[in-house]
């Protein structure tokens, strides 16, 4: 079984072979975890996603990690929040589904998913953190991936997915 630990910091800084950036729809660049991960991954970012002709929510697209430490970069398109009726929940567990089964393909053996959908798309976080943690615990052992990272950018997002790990580890072993 994979390692899923929850990290406090920047995302662009990991040594990892894939980061995943929570993009928007065109995939050139936008604010939070995305305009850092373009930032720092260079110029050669953009000119990458222009070719990948934009990407539908709850879907996934590599390019490589350019200036980052990270080998790939999986651009994945989280769902806006409206309430949880428009199908939301399914769609932000296809987009870690979808970077797991990138992550197979590019021989991925760690990976570092931010708070996909947690922003400016006000998904509610621990609904957030409860369907990354399930959905990559049930496809984690089909993409050889080795070590998940769920790096929280504030303490709150660090101290649920802790919390949500910690009681899954504690049912697991009743």
């Amino acid at each position: 079984m994979a390692q899923l630990i929850p990290i406090p910091g920047d995302i662009t800084r990991l040594q990892v072979d894939a980061i995943v950036n929570a993009a928007n729809s065109s995939l050139l660049g936008g604010g939070g975890v995305d305009g850092a991960i373009h930032r720092a991954a260079g110029p050669e970012l953009v000119a990458a996603c222009r070719k990948l002709d934009g990407c539908a929510t709850g879907d996934a697209k590599a390019t490589p990690g350019f200036n980052l430490p990270a080998k790939w970069v999986f651009h994945t398109v989280g769902p806006v929040w409206y309430g949880g009726n428009d199908h939301e929940d399914d769609l932000l567990a296809g987009c870690y589904r979808r970077c797991l089964e990138l992550a197979a393909e590019y021989h991925a053996r760690s990976i570092a998913f931010p708070a996909i959908s947690t922003g400016v798309y006000c998904f509610p976080p621990e609904r957030a953190a409860r369907i990354a943690i399930d959905t990559v615990k049930a496809h984690v052992e089909n993409s050889g991936v080795e070590v998940v990272n769920f790096v929280c950018f504030s303490e709150e997002t660090l101290a649920v997915y802790q919390q949500l790990l910690a009681e899954s580890k504690a049912h697991r072993g009743m």
